[in-house]
């Protein structure tokens, strides 16, 4: 049986011993039941794995003996831009979905017909932890604060760009006919689309127009989509 995952930004594996938060103290104490020489696994989110064992179980601050550390190498990148949605719990669910499925980093889109929120980075931050944890990753994605459209459209590319959109277009093709990607960065827009003016505006800075299958989907069911043909594109590259 796999042992317990736990995050902690903190532990770098340079001590020997670490003080875990409230919060996990609590969930391993007073939830799990564990005790003083039961082991755990802890990560930082940054590809690091730690084997430890609680020397002292006390719920306000276990602390934690390091045993062992291992580094997983981090994915291939995936990035998305990704509009707000007028329904917060609908991001919220993309974002733990998209963490468990794999992406790397994670731009809040602001685009011309997006629905304003008030967003709460620490909540969104706390769900994509959590979903790391449950599916048993050691990398934690890059979450942006939000971004307005030109502005990322703008930023330095590493590798390829697109953009998602449901207009009839000759030139938008399928997002599942590439078989090799670098870096690649796909934006999704809000209910009710990107505007010509948008579209027209990432073609210009070599954005590739793509769609992502025959149907019109949501928002957040549309970056669910894009992640994971991204994941499966990568996850056919040699090597």
């Amino acid at each position: 049986m796999a042992l317990p995952l736990f995050y902690s930004a903190e532990i770098t594996g340079q001590d020997e011993q670490h003080l875990l938060n409230e919060e996990a103290s609590k969930h391993i104490v007073q939830v799990l039941r564990m005790k003083k020489g039961e082991q755990l696994n802890i990560t930082n989110g940054n590809g690091y794995m730690f084997l430890t064992k609680i020397i002292d179980d006390h719920k306000k601050g276990v602390l934690i003996q390091l045993i062992e550390k291992f580094f997983h190498p981090a994915p291939a990148k995936i990035s998305i831009g990704i509009s707000l949605v007028k329904n917060v719990q609908r991001f919220e669910w993309f974002l733990e979905k998209a963490v468990e499925i794999g992406i790397s980093e994670i731009y809040p889109l602001i685009c011309t017909r997006t629905e304003r929120q008030h967003f709460r980075t620490p909540r969104m931050q706390g769900i994509m932890v959590s979903a790391m944890l449950q599916s048993q990753q050691t990398w934690l994605p890059v979450l942006f604060e939000p971004i307005k459209f030109q502005q990322l459209i703008e930023k330095p590319k590493d590798g390829d760009a697109f953009i998602a959109h449901c207009l009839a277009d000759e030139n938008r093709s399928s997002l599942q006919q590439y078989n090799s990607l670098k870096n690649p960065l796909i934006l999704i827009g809000p209910e009710g689309d990107f505007t010509n003016e948008e579209i027209l505006k990432a073609l210009e800075h070599n954005f590739y127009a793509v769609s992502l299958g025959n149907t019109r989907l949501r928002t957040e069911t549309a970056g669910m989509v894009a992640v994971t043909l991204l994941n499966n594109i990568n996850a056919h590259l040699p090597g």
